[in-house]
């Protein structure tokens, strides 16, 4: 599969209002994702009565706001998942980028297309990053160091590993030229 993702057009592109209820299907994805890491008895990322996860509370900041940035990610031109850029710090303030979400549809994974994705990411906005993982998603921490390292114009890449209110797991500092 990783030759077949080579030959694929991978693009990033900014979201507007217009593009808000494409991001909200792909949430429900996203969150079911997250779902299976949650221990047994939990009640966190459950079904609502409606049969599906709760809205992603944050998502209507990022229609308007300065600081918020909505991205769809597109392989051959078929819709393949989102990102989600602000400047809030998993280390406590304000960070120039960081990394909110970064969603990437089952179907697309396991090539380059993630990799490509965030080199688009990091070309559209450049800068200072930061990108928390959260600690118990294996495949995301074996993702990311590999990814952020094979980028084009990072440099000052730094691992800090966080276990406080803040955040518990690593996160990843590095600048984007």
């Amino acid at each position: 599969m990783a030759g077949e993702s080579a030959a694929r057009q991978v693009s990033v592109t900014p979201a507007d209002e217009a593009d808000r209820t494409l991001i909200e299907g792909l949430f429900q994805f996203y969150i079911y994702d997250f779902s299976e890491l949650e221990p047994a008895g939990s009640d966190a990322l459950s079904f609502n009565g409606e049969g599906l996860f709760e809205p992603y509370p944050y998502l209507p900041e990022y229609w308007g706001a300065a600081d918020r940035w909505p991205l769809l990610i597109r392989v051959d031109g078929q819709l393949a998942g989102f990102v989600l850029i602000n400047t809030l710090s998993h280390m406590g303030g304000a960070a120039e980028r960081n990394m909110a979400e970064f969603f990437v549809a089952r179907k697309y994974r396991g090539g380059e297309v993630a990799a490509q994705a965030l080199h688009q990411v990091l070309a559209l906005h450049p800068g200072r990053w930061e990108v928390a993982v959260v600690a118990r998603t294996a495949r995301a921490l074996t993702f990311w160091p590999r990814a952020i390292a094979a980028a084009p114009n990072v440099s000052d890449v730094q691992r800090l590993d966080r276990d406080d209110e803040h955040w518990k797991g690593p996160i990843w500092t590095f600048v984007a030229g």
